[in-house]
């Protein structure tokens, strides 16, 4: 399950997962929006690419959806 960090880790700014706003790596480094475009949407941990962080609404489901089924 994705990691919502809670606050952008250049400028500690919060990111609640309810809320859109958040970028994250394929590390789930996590930043704000402001932060992330003074970065060139580059992670400056690993050095890559920061998208938009999905919201999370509710709370979380008690198993993975899909969990175990691959195709």
């Amino acid at each position: 399950m994705l990691e919502m960090r809670p606050i952008c880790e250049r400028c500690a700014a919060d990111l609640p997962a309810d809320a859109p706003g958040a970028f994250i790596c394929s590390f789930e480094c996590t930043f704000c929006a402001e932060c992330a475009d003074a970065l060139d949407e580059r992670c400056p941990n690993c050095g890559g690419e920061l998208l938009d962080r999905p919201t999370r609404l509710g709370e979380a489901p008690p198993q993975k959806p899909g969990g175990g089924r691959r195709h």
